[in-house]
Formats: structure tokens, C-alpha cells, sequence
């Protein structure tokens, strides 16, 4: 079985469901350039990926090669999915694979996609229909097949349509645009150039027929980009909420540790960012279990559980339910957790925090069970490997008996090093965000200090907390943005402020 799948225009969420749950089974995915390659996701671990790109000249397979390749994988018995930016029909070849497939006798589907004509224009704030301007849409190629020889399209009919779109238009916009003046379009007519729509690189230009090649030179606009002709182009002004948004063209590093980065980086993109996942360190179970399964296995002797953070709860529950335990076991046991992400974490397991700071870190902690009074009580904290001893040491000091264990260990993830040292070196980068101490001690160990030097004269550093920043000083960097709120929220509220103008009510 083949499934030519359209990826949609550039924004991985504009992606069908059922384009999703057809990555989610193939055994071969074969994708183009324009796919946006965090769809490859998707796919299942041990599936094939096999780019075939085309950018302008320079093909990876020719269109006949690709047709054999999409024969061959299936005729193995594979389940193929055939990604194509857009949707598969609209000027993306899929008729053409459709067909060879169908020579074949090979089974194949047709799963559309949104098109970059109408989703490009939509995200630079231009519907392309509009019933006080249009009612009437053509979708035209910008370069036609090879060999045509004089052009097949029919100019004097097509000039007179509300709103004209031209895919891969920018190599022939002189043409494009003399051909539709010499047919009777006013040289007033609204045209705006959209290169790469829906991704946080879009760039919108916008003139008439007669500037509209001045300004598209002037700007050094290269492909992918489509042109949008006729008056919807006016609405652009009031309708750009897009790239309005307070972080767009902001290419912001995220080092979290990968499982963790998602959240982080959806937080950021909601603004417009381009965010960048590299993560410094990785998240991984703990050698020797038998100090954490012996506590465990003597739950009943403990009158506080402390978890200060996600993957503490995580890794206790996850030895917990191994043991032949569940919730119901720590009836009795009073819960403190610090930061409203563990304890949503722990509400996840069907438990309620019985105690959250207002304050994420251990001071506020120990300030907080000071109050309620913690002498000779037993106190167990999964926490991890490297976390830091202020607080079994201040709750000891007041009481307390802590049995401090490790459940989990952070490690140094030096899997993104060759691209994360690429992409500061090659690439724009405004700010680097780090969620916590070791996302800061791997990353100077990654990048070395050579590039750190280099980076930190124009990178801006974005911090979690005190305690994050304070090790981020600790390498002579200075620390530009500062959470108030020691969260994933506080960091991007943050982020927000300092690089636009206050926004009413803060970040939603």
C-alpha cells in the first residue's frame, strides 16, 4: 500500500489526522523538501526515511526514479508514505505517481493536504476570496512543465479573476506580471510575495504589478514563494496576525532534555518563535534501584513524601507500580511538591499535593514546613543524582530524619553537539534558554569556550530561576532575561516581556 500524503504548506500542525495516523504505520516514508522534517516523527523508530528532494535545479531523484522507488518499496511488501509538501494533487506531481502506482496495480490512497495557496496567504493576513472584493479564485503554476514551449496558459481569461495564486512564482514573476498587464490588469493591481508561508521564516512583501519586481529584488526574496494578485491584498493591514506575533523571526535554542523540550518549545511558538531543540542533557534511570525499592518497600514508616520535580514523581511511581504498589499505599503519607508542573504531575497518579510553596525553589520550601513543623518526622525526597543538598540539610536541621534518594540521574546528552555548534555558528540565533543548572554546566562543556566567548557578545541568555542564573554567572555570562515565576510559563512570560512591548494581562 502507498499513501501520497499531503504534508500541508510548512506549519507541522496543519497536517491532516489521518495524515498523521498514516506515518504513524509506514514502514518507508519518502519525503520532499518542502515537508517540514519534524512530521518524520511520527514515524515509527525502525520505518525507512528516504528524502527525494527537489530545489530548483538540483533534483535528489528525477520524477521517474521517484515513481520506481515508490514501486519498488511497495512491491517489498512495505507500507509507503509518499509525504509531498502541500496537497498531493495540486501541482505536486501526485497525479503523476497516482498513475504510475495505478499501471502497477499497486493499492494506493490519496490523503489531501492544505495547500500553501490559501494557508501562505491566510497566515500573512490575505483571505483569498472576500465577498466585497471577490468571488472568483484561480490557482495557477508559476513555471510550466519543461518543453511546452509558447505558454499553454490563457492569460486574457485569467486576468480578469478576482484573485490570482501563482505557486513558484518568484523565478518568472517578470513574466507573470508583464503577461497580466499586457492583458488588461492595472498596474495598481495589490500583489504580495509570500516566501516559505506558515513557517517562522515567512516573509510577506507587498506592492502592485507595477513595483512589485523593484521591491522583490530589494528584498533579495528567493524560493519557495507564492504570489497572491488581486485587491484581498489590501486586507493584509488589518489582518496580519501572524507575523505580529510578539517573538516572530525570533530563533530562540531550547537545551531542555528532549522528552521535556515539547512543551517549552509549543509554549514559545504560540508567540511566533523559531524554536530550535538542542538538547544539553537526558533524563535516564538510575543504576541501582535497590535504595529507592527499599524505601518504597517501608512506605508506611514515612510521614512526608517531597518531590521536587516532574521526574521525581515519575521515577518513584514508575518503581512503585514495579514493586506490585499503587496509590493506594501512601495513604496517610502528607505530599509536598515544589512548582505547579510537579504538582500537576502527581494530580496525573490521582493525588493531591498537600503542600506547594509559593515559591519554586528548596528555600521556600524549607520556609513553608517549617510552619507546619517537621521535628521528628520522617521525610523521603526522590530526587535527583546531582540535586543539590540545601534542603535534606535545612530539613534535617530542623528535625526532621530525610532519607534523601536518588531517582533518576541527569547526563550530559552530547547527541546535538556537531549541530548545535553548527547552528551558532551558521545561523542567526537570538536567544538560548536553560531550565535548569545542568542544562547550563552541558552546554559550555558542548559548544567549549572558545565559542562560548563569541556567543555571549551577542546572544542573549534566558534563565528558569536564581539558582539557574546564578550557575549561568558562574561562567562569566551575563544573564539577560530572568524568570519571575521559576516555571515553564514564568520563562516564557519572561521572554515575552523583554522582547516586545507589555502585553495586557501578561501571557495568557
Amino acid at each position: 500500500m502507498v499513501y501520497l500524503v499531503g504534508a500541508g504548506p510548512g506549519d507541522p500542525g496543519l497536517i491532516t489526522f489521518k495524515g498523521i495516523e498514516c506515518i504513524k504505520k509506514a514502514d518507508v516514508v519518502i519525503y520532499d523538501y518542502l515537508v517540514n522534517r519534524r512530521l518524520l516523527n511520527y514515524a515509527p523508530p525502525d520505518a525507512k526515511k528516504i528524502y527525494v528532494g527537489k530545489r530548483g535545479a538540483q533534483h535528489t531523484l528525477e520524477q521517474d526514479e521517484i515513481n520506481h522507488l515508490l514501486i519498488k518499496k511497495a512491491g517489498q511488501g512495505k507500507v509507503v508514505v509518499r509525504l509531498k509538501g502541500g496537497d498531493p494533487y495540486l501541482f505536486g506531481r501526485g497525479g503523476e505517481e497516482a498513475e504510475a502506482l495505478a499501471h502497477e496495480g499497486i493499492d494506493f490512497e490519496i490523503v489531501p493536504g492544505v495547500t500553501a495557496g490559501i494557508a501562505a496567504p491566510a497566515y500573512a493576513g490575505i483571505p483569498v476570496t472576500h465577498r466585497d472584493f471577490t468571488s472568483t479564485l484561480a490557482f495557477v503554476t508559476g513555471h510550466e512543465a519543461e518543453g511546452k514551449g509558447l505558454s499553454k496558459i490563457d492569460w486574457q481569461n485569467l486576468a480578469s479573476i478576482g484573485t490570482l495564486v501563482f505557486y513558484m512564482g518568484i523565478k518568472n514573476l517578470a513574466s507573470i506580471v508583464r503577461n497580466l498587464v499586457n492583458h488588461g490588469r492595472g498596474e495598481d493591481t495589490p500583489i504580495a510575495i509570500i516566501r516559505w508561508g506558515t513557517t517562522h521564516e515567512q516573509e510577506t512583501v507587498v506592492g502592485t504589478l507595477g513595483d512589485i519586481i523593484k521591491k522583490v529584488e530589494e528584498k533579495k526574496l528567493t524560493p519557495p514563494a507564492i504570489a497572491i494578485v488581486g485587491k484581498v491584498v489590501n486586507l493584509r493591514k488589518d489582518l496580519n496576525w501572524f507575523e505580529t506575533k510578539p517573538l516572530f523571526g525570533k530563533r530562540i535554542i531550547v537545551t531542555r532534555a528532549r522528552e521535556q523540550a515539547s512543551r517549552l518549545s509549543a509554549r514559545l511558538e504560540e508567540f511566533g518563535a523559531n524554536v530550535i531543540e538542542l538538547p544539553t542533557i537526558k533524563i535516564t534511570a538510575i543504576r541501582d534501584c535497590k535504595r529507592l525499592d527499599k524505601a518504597i518497600g517501608k512506605i508506611e514508616e514515612f510521614d512526608w513524601l517531597i518531590f521536587t520535580s516532574v521526574n521525581g514523581v515519575m521515577s518513584f511511581f514508575n518503581r512503585l507500580f514495579k514493586s506490585g504498589m499503587d496509590a493506594r499505599d501512601l495513604k496517610g503519607i502528607e505530599i509536598c511538591t515544589i512548582g505547579p508542573a510537579t504538582t500537576e504531575k502527581l494530580l496525573s497518579f490521582g493525588i493531591k499535593s498537600d503542600c506547594q510553596p509559593a515559591k519554586y525553589v528548596a528555600e521556600s520550601v524549607v520556609e513553608k514546613l517549617k510552619k507546619i513543623g517537621l521535628k521528628g518526622k520522617r521525610v523521603l525526597m526522590p530526587r535527583s543524582e546531582i540535586a543539590r543538598e540545601l534542603l535534606s540539610d535545612e530539613l534535617a536541621r530542623i528535625g526532621a530524619e530525610v532519607v534523601d534518594i536518588a531517582a533518576y540521574r541527569t547526563v550530559p546528552d552530547s547527541s546535538s553537539r556537531s549541530e548545535l555548534n553548527r547552528v551558532l555558528k551558521e545561523e542567526k540565533i537570538d536567544i538560548i534558554t536553560f531550565t535548569s543548572s545542568s542544562t547550563v554546566r552541558n552546554f559550555v562543556e558542548l559548544v567549549g569556550k572558545r565559542t562560548l566567548h563569541r556567543i555571549a557578545k551577542v546572544l542573549k541568555f534566558a534563565s528558569i530561576g536564581p539558582i539557574t542564573s546564578e550557575t549561568i554567572r558562574g561562567y562569566g555570562l551575563n544573564v539577560s532575561i530572568e524568570a519571575k515565576e521559576y516555571t515553564i510559563p514564568g520563562i516564557v512570560n519572561a521572554i515575552v516581556e523583554a522582547e516586545s512591548p507589555p502585553m495586557a494581562g501578561g501571557v495568557p
